[in-house]
This record gives C-alpha cells, sequence and structure tokens, in this order.
C-alpha cells in the first residue's frame, strides 16, 4: 500500500490487518511508517515498511521485492499516495501540474504495471485506485489535481476491462472531501479557503467503506451521497451542473 502514512492509507492498513492482511507500506515519512507498523504488530498484525518516493522507479521496484520476497506474492496493490494544489490555473506554473501527475497518476500507473505479473499469481488479486469525486466532476481551483484524478478514472476503467480476464480485479474508490491532513501537505494553497469546511466525512469512516467495497468485490464506490448526486447531476443535467459549480464551487 502507498500513502499510508496518514490519512485514509493509515486507517486502511489497520483495518486491514485486523482481518489478517499481511501488509507492506509506503509513504516519504519513515517515522510514520515505523510507528504505524508498530502499531499493528501490538494489534497482532503484520506490517512492514518500505519508506521512499513512490514517484522514483527504485522505490517502486523495491516495495514490489519486499512483496514478493518477503510475504511470498501479491494479492492486493492499493494505491492511495496522493498530492493537491488549490488555485487558480492561470497563477500556477507547469511544474504544479508535473507534480500532481507524477504522484496521482504516474507513480500509480507504474507501480500496477510492475506488479501485474506478480498479482497474476495471487489469490483472489485486486487492485485498488484512491481517487476523488472529482475524478467524475470537475472543479474550480483544483484543475489540476482534478484532471489527475479524471486520468487515473480512465486508467482505472481501461484495466479493469484489460485484466479481468486474467483474474485481477479493480475498485475505483472515490471520496468527497475527508478530515485528513490532505490540506496541510498540500503544494500549494493561494485561495485563503478552509476546505476542510462543511462535513468532512473522517478518513477512518473512507477506510471502512474501502474494505466494504473491496470485501464486496465492488468495482467502483463513491463515497458520500452528495458526491453521488454531483455525478449523477452532472451525468443527466451538465449544463445545470456547470452553471452551479462555477457560481458556487469558488
Amino acid at each position: 500500500m502507498t500513502g499510508a502514512s496518514s490519512g485514509i492509507g493509515w486507517h486502511l492498513a489497520r483495518l486491514l490487518a485486523r482481518q489478517g492482511v499481511r501488509l507492506v507500506v509506503n509513504a516519504r515519512r519513515s517515522d510514520r511508517l515505523t510507528e504505524l507498523a508498530e502499531t499493528i504488530s501490538g494489534e497482532g498484525g503484520t506490517c512492514l515498511t518500505y519508506p521512499g518516493d513512490i514517484t522514483q522507479p527504485e522505490v517502486r521496484r523495491g516495495l514490489l521485492e519486499q512483496c514478493t520476497g518477503e510475504l511470498g506474492g501479491v494479492d492486493i496493490l492499493i494505491n492511495n499516495a496522493g498530492i493537491g494544489a488549490m488555485g487558480r490555473f492561470e497563477e500556477a506554473d507547469e511544474q504544479r501540474m508535473r507534480q500532481i501527475f507524477e504522484v496521482n497518476f504516474f507513480a500509480v500507473a507504474e507501480m500496477t504495471r510492475i506488479a501485474i505479473p506478480a498479482l497474476k499469481q495471487g489469490e483472489d488479486p485486486l487492485v485498488v485506485n484512491i481517487s476523488s469525486v472529482l475524478g467524475h466532476r470537475a472543479a474550480p481551483l483544483k484543475s489540476e489535481y482534478c484532471a489527475s484524478k479524471f486520468a487515473l478514472h480512465g486508467l482505472s476503467d481501461s484495466l479493469r476491462a484489460e485484466l479481468a480476464p486474467v483474474g485481477i480485479e479493480l475498485l475505483l474508490v472515490s471520496p468527497s472531501t475527508t478530515d485528513s491532513d490532505f490540506f496541510d501537505h498540500s503544494i500549494e494553497d493561494t485561495t485563503g479557503k478552509d476546505w476542510k469546511k462543511g462535513g468532512a466525512m473522517s478518513a477512518e469512516k473512507v477506510a471502512a467503506k474501502t474494505v466494504r467495497g473491496m470485501t464486496k468485490r465492488r468495482h467502483e464506490i463513491i463515497l458520500t451521497f452528495g458526491g453521488r448526486i454531483i455525478v449523477w447531476l452532472d451525468r443527466l443535467l451538465p449544463g445545470i451542473a456547470n452553471k452551479l459549480v462555477a457560481r458556487f464551487g469558488q
């Protein structure tokens, strides 16, 4: 699992470990990974750590090698690492877009690519991509993040079809605003807005719903009622959706 040092990933790891899943977790903050591993071990679970920047090929290879070498294979790949930035697109530079895509899209794509051979040998194999409702309906002031999640949505739909004949399933998880440190660690925020204001779902609840979707072998889950309303409004009445987002989304 990537992005396990806090938030959704942290709680996902603990919930899965309680169900007997043996884990290898990755993030850049090695101290937080160590704390997570010690917590899981204290609860009777198994959690190995592989700290590093998941955008780097050698980190992805090392993470996979630890899974296959120390745990004997890969049954589940959870791509959870993600970053964002908030601000007007015209005021940002090219690097902001590239940095977000490196984490949110390219790292996911390449981690999945190298894991497929191991997943083919796994037991009831599954890929879980943690995306966002903003990968269904974009909003202003998060243009790069939305673009990366739309790309992840498209990749996930395509891979689900490609991998089905070899028995690998894929779950796309689309939370709405989550109460985590995601916004605290964003690349940039020039808006001055309180992004968690107004009923953000707890990271623990997002993790619990994700585990439920994994257990039920769902293909896609949109985690909030408001998120589902936005998605369906965009599909059925896109003109109205565009006007509402333009008026209230900034």
